[in-house]
């Protein structure tokens, strides 16, 4: 008997691709939803892509009743702090009404399990240098305002329904997949990691540092930087989690330890060989110190063992994928 269908919202973009690759090479049914306004169809490798928004109920409606779809992977979000500040209209929109849309057809086709996308930027400015899941969370701004909402519209529709649900909230991704099949390519990336690799090919002229006076080793920001392949399979291990029998849980998502902006670049420098202009700018309102991930309950409740935990591998995964991008091999083909 084959496994229930998986709708994968934002299933075309960067961490969406990267799970639905991992679902399909474990043979699960996967339908992808996907409005293309920052995804690609070359990144669904496997599944069934179907362009159109979670914000439309009559598609989303018949996609779970034709698929007989049992879970929903979450992942269709605005994600750029910046904007969210200028627009937080747009990011309640999408990421919190149209969130409450999918939950309410969800709910109505019986769907099972919810795995969510979320973000630390729930917990806004923690005092902490590490963040459990008990840290209060405060965002700063409608990007983790919007998820914050979604996750607490989880929690009361579970409470009430058979629905469970898994919302993990991811530190800072990075890398791209390790065969190369498929990476970040997001236009206009605001991801460090992502920025670097675009000046070492020459598509940005510098990377900026936004302050260098924090109360850290070398007075820049220091992040938890995970790989986007153990990123999506926690989202695997929370599927077989749920369809054990768990109980709905958040999670934070990340290595429980970090590394600062200047060690990022260092690094990018380091593995490409190429001396890549660095500016050091003013300090960005709600930039912590600190943004580390206290990892224990995600390893011990999922049983997740993270295999990339290793900053040059990181960097050898994005870099060779930007590399591909620029010898006009990959996908990223739009202007941001």
């Amino acid at each position: 008997m084959s496994n229930p269908t998986i709708l994968v919202t934002g299933g075309a973009g960067y961490i969406g691709s990267h799970v639905v690759k991992q679902l399909g090479e474990q043979g699960e049914t996967v339908v992808v939803l996907d409005n293309l306004i920052k995804g690609f169809p070359e990144a669904v490798t496997h599944g069934q892509l179907v362009v159109g928004d979670t914000g439309d109920r009559e598609l989303v409606s018949r996609l779970l009743a034709e698929h007989r779809v049992d879970t929903i992977m979450h992942f269709a979000a605005h994600t750029v702090v910046p904007e969210s500040v200028a627009n937080p209209l747009k990011y309640y929109g999408n990421n919190t009404c149209n969130t409450r849309n999918l939950l309410e057809c969800a709910q109505k086709a019986g769907v099972r399990h919810f795995i969510f996308s979320s973000t630390a930027a729930v917990y806004g400015m923690p005092e902490a240098e590490r963040i459990t899941e008990e840290t209060p969370t405060a965002p700063i701004n409608a990007y983790g305002t919007s998820k914050l909402m979604s996750e607490w519209m989880l929690r009361d529709l579970s409470a009430i329904s058979d629905l469970r649900h898994v919302s993990l909230r991811y530190f800072n991704v990075a890398g791209s997949d390790p065969e190369g099949r498929i990476g970040q390519s997001t236009p206009g990336a605001t991801l460090l990691t992502k920025v670097a690799c675009e000046a070492v090919v020459g598509k940005r002229s510098h990377v900026s540092i936004f302050g260098t006076d924090y109360p850290t080793p070398d007075g820049t920001g220091v992040r938890d930087y995970i790989h986007v392949t153990d990123l999506a399979d926690a989202h695997i291990r929370a599927l077989h989690y749920l369809r054990a029998g768990g109980e709905s849980v958040t999670l934070n998502c990340g290595y429980g330890h970090g590394y600062s902006v200047r060690e990022i670049l260092a690094m990018v420098r380091e593995v490409s060989g190429v001396d890549f202009p660095i500016r050091e700018e003013a300090r960005r309102a709600g930039d912590p110190a600190f943004l580390i991930a206290a990892a224990d309950r995600i390893r011990a409740v999922l049983g997740w063992e993270p295999r990339y935990d290793d900053l040059r591998r990181i960097v050898e995964t994005a870099l060779n994928w930007e590399y591909k991008l620029a010898a006009g091999e990959g996908y990223a083909r739009r202007s941001a």
